[in-house]
């Protein structure tokens, strides 16, 4: 296989494997869907206790409209809160509440063997050749995007 060919490929496994992949972290909980935990990780992971729900659909790669909807379920769940920011009414927060933070504390097991079951067989030099790869992918992603017309806007 040339390189090509690898590169075709490489695009073809990333689109089935997201699926597949979805399918199977929905089978992880049942409460939560893994677009949902990425939303919540994301939350916890963007060094804001609230950040913005624009910024956030910025982050995972989703339209506005979408992460709004899986906030507002989440939020049905009690596992985030939305209001709008105090300065600026435009601006719609999401807050990830207490019972949030136990839920999943309760699943932290079943997450780590969830990774470890991912990443079966993977040594530190394959998993730091993933990851340099797929950061590289997701710069050329962004240089993509950016000539590219804005979405929607806050």
């Amino acid at each position: 296989m040339d390189e090509q060919e690898q590169q075709a490929y490489i695009l073809g496994a990333f689109l089935t494997l997201a699926n597949r992949l979805q399918v199977l972290g929905d089978k992880l909980d049942e409460k939560i869907t893994m677009k949902q935990w990425l939303l919540i990780a994301v939350i916890l992971k963007s060094g804001s206790p609230a950040p913005a729900l624009s910024d956030l659909a910025a982050m995972i790669g989703s339209s506005r409209q979408n992460v709004k909807k899986m906030a507002l379920l989440l939020e049905k769940q009690g596992f985030v809160v939305l209001s709008k920011d105090e300065k600026d009414a435009r601006i719609l927060r999401v807050r990830l509440t207490e019972e949030c933070m136990v839920y999943f504390a309760g699943r932290n097991r079943e997450e780590e063997q969830f990774m470890d079951d991912l990443f079966q067989d993977f040594n530190a030099e394959l998993t730091g050749g993933l990851f340099t790869g797929l950061t590289k992918l997701t710069d050329n992603i962004a240089r993509m995007e950016a000539g590219s017309p804005d979405e929607e806007k806050e």
